[in-house]
């Protein structure tokens, strides 16, 4: 055991991917965490028998959870059970007219030929790029630290950069293939995750179709917080120590060292310190000035992926002909985008989503009764109070109501609210932002806010405001290029 002692500020996905990274190593490492529970948006709430996931609620990408445990020798399911979802989601364009979205190729194939003959080749055609993309991406992108450009100086990724498309956008990426309105819908919906429109995402971005349509959709028995638990067991094992309840309220800084941490439960020092926190609040609220990576100005012209109004649902009747993911796409989603990125204002005629995790798994709700996850992407940064609330919350009870023919309002038992305030009280998201920063051009790799303290000698950021980005797995991938950040600053000075 390294007699250093590193600090992580924060336990979701990051701070626990990089804490357990320098525990394997043989470092000290505390994770101060705020909240009463670890694992930052993937939080659980539980009432009357109903558990609901508070946050991420699609497993994708399953290869980096099972890179990442293999870095200690274990496996996702020493922790806990996956299972592929079939269909993977369903896309309500309205009423009667819903598009089921199959596990597997050959079917999947065979419903883009019936929707718009021809495809079939076409998707072939478009995932084998997405695939190329992905190992890419996943392979000599998502570990650079992304310091500088100089980073990304090198003849044979040069090439690889133009040929995954970085300078094209998604909108017409996808149009070269299809043309069927639904087919576009279905294969532009991943870059919601990402936090920008299909017209200022660039088609490198169509990975996500490969993880999405070949990789497949899946869901840990138990919920997303199994991960959660898993990661926290992993990083007890080996020797971790986790502070709930500890706000971080202020990073004191001596010659360009972190001095102390002080925090609701006390001060601490640390060789180095991580944070995995909200980055923007860690930089304008908890530094003094002179040692803060960026102006507000700075923080102000972010382009932030959007915010969320989500309602918790409990019911004591089952919910038919609806699946594990649904997404209501009856309405017009530019208009929605433009009311989210062009001119921030509650959405006229938002699309949402909503997940029901007890068509899968029985232990999330009593015997009888159904849970259920709604989400509305909305503008970070809006006002938002009680009375709007329920104003959407009627809105798309409404829709649902009409497009699935099933009015739940009457069997509803549990329900709670969370939004932009929420958002900001329990996780100090900056303008209430759900997802981070939305993934532009102008806001990928080395143009994003920088992982190393500009300032201060012995600071690192990690998490969804840094590189590489927004999502589950990228926050799992940014503790661990943080820790070996952290593991290059204690052997230099060494």
């Amino acid at each position: 055991m390294s007699n250093k002692h590193i600090i992580v500020i924060g336990s979701g996905f990051a701070g626990l991917s990089a804490a357990c990274v320098l525990a394997k190593e043989g470092y000290k490492v505390t994770i101060l965490e705020k909240n009463d529970q670890p694992g930052g948006r993937a939080r659980v709430w539980e009432q009357d028998g109903f558990r609901f996931d508070m946050g991420p609620s699609w497993y994708w990408m399953p290869d980096v959870f099972e890179n990442f445990f293999a870095l200690f020798g274990k496996k996702p399911s020493d922790y806990y059970q996956l299972k592929r979802l079939d269909p993977g989601y369903s896309i309500y364009y309205g009423k009667d007219d819903v598009l089921d979205v199959p596990a597997y190729m050959a079917e999947l194939e065979t419903l883009f030929e019936h929707i718009e003959p021809g495809s079939s080749k076409a998707l072939k055609d478009f995932l084998t790029q997405a695939e190329y993309k992905y190992k890419v991406g996943m392979g000599e992108y998502v570990f650079r630290p992304s310091h500088s450009i100089t980073e990304f100086i090198d003849l044979n990724l040069i090439k690889k950069s133009l040929s995954i498309q970085l300078l094209t956008d998604m909108r017409k990426h996808v149009g070269k293939y299809f043309k069927n309105p639904k087919l576009i819908k279905l294969l532009e919906f991943p870059v919601l995750f990402l936090g920008a429109t299909p017209q200022n995402t660039p088609a490198m971005y169509s990975m996500m179709n490969y993880a999405d349509l070949a990789l497949g959709t899946w869901y840990p028995m138990g919920g997303m917080n199994e991960i959660v638990k898993a990661m926290v067991n992993l990083a007890t094992e080996l020797g971790v120590e986790v502070k709930l309840n500890t706000e971080v309220t202020k990073i004191e800084v001596n010659n360009k060292q972190v001095g102390s941490i002080q925090t609701s439960k006390g001060a601490f020092t640390a060789d180095v310190v991580i944070a995995g926190a909200d980055y923007e609040h860690v930089d304008q609220h908890l530094l003094n000035e002179p040692h803060r990576n960026y102006t507000s100005k700075y923080w102000n012209n972010r382009t932030m992926s959007p915010s969320s109004l989500l309602f918790y649902i409990g019911t004591n009747k089952k919910v038919e002909g609806i699946q594990h993911h649904n997404l209501f796409f009856d309405e017009d989603f530019e208009l929605h985008a433009r009311e989210i990125y062009t001119s921030p204002q509650w959405p006229s005629n938002p699309l949402f989503y909503v997940c029901c995790s007890s068509k899968t798994d029985p232990s999330v709700a009593p015997e009888d009764g159904e849970n259920l996850f709604f989400l509305m992407p909305i503008a970070p940064g809006l006002t938002d109070d009680e009375s709007t609330r329920e104003k959407y919350f009627d809105l798309m009870m409404d829709r649902f109501a009409k497009i699935t023919g099933q009015d739940i309002r009457d069997s509803i038992v549990v329900k709670r609210s969370y939004a932009l305030n929420d958002f900001k009280a329990d996780y100090h998201s900056f303008k209430g932002n759900a997802y981070g920063l939305a993934n532009t051009l102008s806001q990928t790799a080395f143009f994003k806010p920088a992982m190393r303290a500009k300032h201060i000698n012995n600071l690192l950021y990690t998490g969804q405001l840094t590189v590489p980005g927004p999502g589950v797995p990228p926050a799992i991938i940014s503790g661990q290029v943080a820790a070996g950040e952290a593991i290059k600053m204690l052997n230099k000075r060494l």
